[in-house]
Protein backbone atom coordinates (compact mmCIF):
# COMPACT_ATOMS: atom_id res chain seq x y z
CA UNK A 1 0.00 0.00 0.00
CA UNK A 2 2.75 2.58 1.06
CA UNK A 3 4.48 1.49 -2.59
CA UNK A 4 0.98 2.56 -4.24
CA UNK A 5 0.22 5.68 -2.58
CA UNK A 6 4.16 6.77 -3.39
CA UNK A 7 3.32 6.11 -6.86
CA UNK A 8 -0.04 8.05 -6.87
CA UNK A 9 1.48 10.78 -4.91
CA UNK A 10 4.05 11.24 -7.86
CA UNK A 11 1.29 10.57 -10.40
CA UNK A 12 -0.34 13.80 -8.68
CA UNK A 13 2.60 15.73 -8.77
CA UNK A 14 3.17 15.81 -12.15
CA UNK A 15 -0.72 15.15 -13.45
CA UNK A 16 -2.09 18.27 -12.01
CA UNK A 17 0.15 21.13 -12.88
CA UNK A 18 0.48 19.68 -16.56
CA UNK A 19 -3.68 19.59 -16.78
CA UNK A 20 -3.98 23.04 -14.32
CA UNK A 21 -1.59 24.59 -16.79
CA UNK A 22 -3.70 23.31 -19.80
CA UNK A 23 -6.84 23.94 -18.46
CA UNK A 24 -6.11 27.59 -17.33
CA UNK A 25 -4.31 28.22 -21.15
CA UNK A 26 -7.45 26.71 -23.01
CA UNK A 27 -10.06 28.67 -20.50
CA UNK A 28 -7.95 32.32 -21.78
CA UNK A 29 -7.75 30.89 -25.38
CA UNK A 30 -11.45 30.59 -25.60
CA UNK A 31 -12.47 33.07 -23.17
CA UNK A 32 -10.29 35.68 -25.84
CA UNK A 33 -11.47 34.43 -28.72
CA UNK A 34 -15.05 34.39 -27.53
CA UNK A 35 -14.76 38.21 -28.00
CA UNK A 36 -14.33 38.06 -31.60
CA UNK A 37 -18.30 36.51 -32.77
CA UNK A 38 -17.32 35.13 -35.69
CA UNK A 39 -17.01 31.09 -35.84
CA UNK A 40 -13.20 31.18 -36.96
CA UNK A 41 -11.11 29.10 -34.56
CA UNK A 42 -8.39 31.60 -32.73
CA UNK A 43 -9.26 34.55 -34.45
CA UNK A 44 -9.68 36.44 -30.99
CA UNK A 45 -6.39 35.27 -29.73
CA UNK A 46 -4.87 36.55 -33.08
CA UNK A 47 -6.50 39.81 -32.91
CA UNK A 48 -5.85 40.35 -29.59
CA UNK A 49 -1.75 39.58 -30.82
CA UNK A 50 -2.08 42.11 -33.57
CA UNK A 51 -3.47 45.27 -31.18
CA UNK A 52 -1.29 44.54 -28.82
CA UNK A 53 1.65 44.62 -31.47
CA UNK A 54 -0.05 47.45 -33.10
CA UNK A 55 -0.31 49.62 -29.44
CA UNK A 56 3.62 48.58 -29.60
CA UNK A 57 4.60 50.47 -32.69
CA UNK A 58 2.25 53.39 -31.68
CA UNK A 59 3.79 53.85 -28.73
CA UNK A 60 7.50 53.65 -30.26
CA UNK A 61 6.62 56.91 -32.48
CA UNK A 62 6.31 60.53 -31.51
CA UNK A 63 2.60 60.93 -32.54
CA UNK A 64 1.55 57.35 -31.25
CA UNK A 65 2.70 58.33 -27.46
CA UNK A 66 0.96 62.07 -27.90
CA UNK A 67 -2.17 60.09 -28.15
CA UNK A 68 -1.62 57.55 -25.60
CA UNK A 69 -1.12 60.21 -23.13
CA UNK A 70 -4.12 62.27 -24.19
CA UNK A 71 -5.38 58.58 -23.81
CA UNK A 72 -4.18 58.74 -20.32
CA UNK A 73 -4.85 61.75 -19.09
CA UNK A 74 -8.43 61.46 -19.94
CA UNK A 75 -8.58 57.29 -18.19
CA UNK A 76 -7.09 59.54 -15.02
CA UNK A 77 -9.91 61.99 -14.60
CA UNK A 78 -12.36 59.44 -14.13
CA UNK A 79 -12.49 58.07 -10.39
CA UNK A 80 -13.22 54.54 -10.23
CA UNK A 81 -11.22 54.11 -13.75
CA UNK A 82 -8.44 55.86 -12.90
CA UNK A 83 -7.91 53.59 -9.74
CA UNK A 84 -8.53 50.41 -12.05
CA UNK A 85 -5.89 51.90 -14.95
CA UNK A 86 -3.30 53.08 -12.80
CA UNK A 87 -3.27 50.26 -10.88
CA UNK A 88 -2.94 47.54 -13.67
CA UNK A 89 -0.77 50.14 -15.09
CA UNK A 90 1.58 49.89 -12.37
CA UNK A 91 1.56 46.54 -11.69
CA UNK A 92 2.55 45.32 -15.60
CA UNK A 93 5.45 47.85 -15.04
CA UNK A 94 6.64 46.34 -12.14
CA UNK A 95 7.65 43.67 -14.36
CA UNK A 96 8.51 44.88 -17.72
CA UNK A 97 9.51 48.15 -19.29
CA UNK A 98 12.12 50.17 -19.23
CA UNK A 99 10.89 51.47 -15.59
CA UNK A 100 10.48 47.87 -13.65
CA UNK A 101 10.08 47.72 -10.00
CA UNK A 102 11.27 44.26 -9.49
CA UNK A 103 14.53 44.37 -11.02
CA UNK A 104 16.73 44.65 -7.38
CA UNK A 105 16.47 41.40 -5.80
CA UNK A 106 17.76 42.25 -2.31
CA UNK A 107 17.90 40.20 1.49
CA UNK A 108 16.75 42.01 4.56
CA UNK A 109 18.41 41.37 7.64
CA UNK A 110 15.73 41.08 10.29
CA UNK A 111 17.97 39.91 13.01
CA UNK A 112 21.04 38.61 13.33
CA UNK A 113 20.16 34.70 12.10
CA UNK A 114 16.91 35.98 10.37
CA UNK A 115 16.58 37.31 6.60
CA UNK A 116 14.05 37.42 4.25
CA UNK A 117 13.85 38.19 0.52
CA UNK A 118 12.08 40.78 -1.55
CA UNK A 119 12.84 43.41 -3.82
CA UNK A 120 13.59 47.56 -3.13
CA UNK A 121 11.23 49.16 -5.04
CA UNK A 122 12.17 53.00 -3.62
CA UNK A 123 15.83 54.05 -2.45
CA UNK A 124 14.62 57.89 -2.19
CA UNK A 125 11.93 59.35 0.02
CA UNK A 126 11.53 63.22 0.41
CA UNK A 127 10.37 62.98 3.69
CA UNK A 128 13.47 63.66 5.66
CA UNK A 129 12.46 61.56 8.42
CA UNK A 130 13.11 58.71 5.97
CA UNK A 131 16.78 59.78 5.14
CA UNK A 132 18.60 56.54 5.12
CA UNK A 133 15.48 54.05 4.39
CA UNK A 134 14.65 52.30 1.29
CA UNK A 135 11.00 50.88 0.80
CA UNK A 136 11.19 46.71 0.09
CA UNK A 137 8.79 45.28 -1.46
CA UNK A 138 8.05 41.41 -0.20
CA UNK A 139 6.17 39.07 -1.86
CA UNK A 140 4.00 35.89 -0.05
CA UNK A 141 4.34 32.43 -1.14
CA UNK A 142 1.89 30.83 -3.14
CA UNK A 143 -0.19 34.07 -3.15
CA UNK A 144 -0.23 37.52 -5.45
CA UNK A 145 -0.18 39.85 -2.21
CA UNK A 146 2.78 41.01 -0.03
CA UNK A 147 3.88 43.51 2.62
CA UNK A 148 5.70 46.58 1.85
CA UNK A 149 8.48 47.42 4.47
CA UNK A 150 10.72 50.79 5.38
CA UNK A 151 14.09 49.50 6.50
CA UNK A 152 17.23 51.13 6.83
CA UNK A 153 19.53 50.97 3.93
CA UNK A 154 22.04 49.70 6.07
CA UNK A 155 20.01 46.34 6.66
CA UNK A 156 19.57 45.71 2.87
CA UNK A 157 21.60 43.23 0.59
CA UNK A 158 21.39 43.00 -2.65
CA UNK A 159 21.29 39.43 -4.30
CA UNK A 160 23.06 38.81 -7.41
CA UNK A 161 20.29 36.91 -9.49
CA UNK A 162 18.03 36.70 -11.79
CA UNK A 163 14.92 38.96 -10.67
CA UNK A 164 12.18 36.33 -12.47
CA UNK A 165 13.72 33.36 -10.95
CA UNK A 166 13.83 35.59 -8.06
CA UNK A 167 10.32 35.72 -7.51
CA UNK A 168 9.59 32.55 -8.93
CA UNK A 169 11.58 31.37 -5.86
CA UNK A 170 10.17 33.37 -3.35
CA UNK A 171 6.45 32.61 -4.56
CA UNK A 172 6.94 29.08 -5.24
CA UNK A 173 7.78 28.71 -1.24
CA UNK A 174 11.15 28.13 -1.98
CA UNK A 175 10.87 24.80 -3.90
CA UNK A 176 11.60 26.72 -7.73
CA UNK A 177 15.15 26.79 -8.67
CA UNK A 178 17.50 30.27 -7.77
CA UNK A 179 21.35 29.38 -7.86
CA UNK A 180 22.31 32.18 -5.99
CA UNK A 181 19.95 31.64 -3.09
CA UNK A 182 20.26 27.85 -3.09
CA UNK A 183 24.25 27.87 -3.77
CA UNK A 184 24.48 30.33 -0.27
CA UNK A 185 22.20 28.12 1.84
CA UNK A 186 23.92 24.45 0.46
CA UNK A 187 27.12 26.00 1.40
CA UNK A 188 26.61 27.34 5.47
CA UNK A 189 24.44 24.51 6.19
CA UNK A 190 25.21 21.06 5.46
CA UNK A 191 21.91 19.21 6.44
CA UNK A 192 20.24 21.00 4.10
CA UNK A 193 22.57 19.91 1.38
CA UNK A 194 21.50 16.34 1.71
CA UNK A 195 17.60 16.67 1.27
CA UNK A 196 18.77 18.94 -2.22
Amino acid sequence: MKKLGKIFFQGLLVFVPIVGTIALVSWLLITVDSLVPLDVPFLGVGLVLASIFLCGLLANNYVGRKIFEMLEKALKTVPVVKIVYTSLKDLLGAFVGQDRSFDKPVMVRVTDELRVFGFVTCSRFDDSRLAGHVAVYLPQSYNFAGNLLIVPETKVEPVDADSAQFMAFIVSGGVATMSAARTAIDSRVPALRKGR
